[in-house]
């Protein structure tokens, strides 16, 4: 599976360390005991498109969010995880 690095061009799953869900940069500033458990047990187990965080542990070291159907393994894009993060900011 090749996933296709925003800065380095198409690169080998097997640099990559898959790390979850996209969704955990979302965490949450605050709030009761019942949100903090949700965002750290409660997970989807999506069949389709679905956006996951890899980490590019044999390269540049950075953190992707990669947009893959998980029933066909086919990759429909990635971006810098840190863009991603930002652009949430924003729309707060």
């Amino acid at each position: 599976m090749l996933i296709p690095h925003p800065l380095l061009g198409l690169r080998d799953a097997q640099e990559f360390v898959y790390m979850g869900d996209a969704a955990l940069i979302g965490r949450p500033d605050g709030g009761d005991i019942a949100t903090l458990h949700n965002y750290l047990y409660l997970r989807d187990n999506p069949a389709g498109e679905h956006r996951e965080l890899w980490y590019h542990e044999q390269g540049d070291r950075s953190w992707l969010v990669v947009t893959r159907n998980t029933a066909t393994h086919e990759i429909l894009g990635a971006e810098l995880a840190r863009d991603v993060a930002r652009a949430k900011g924003r729309s707060k």
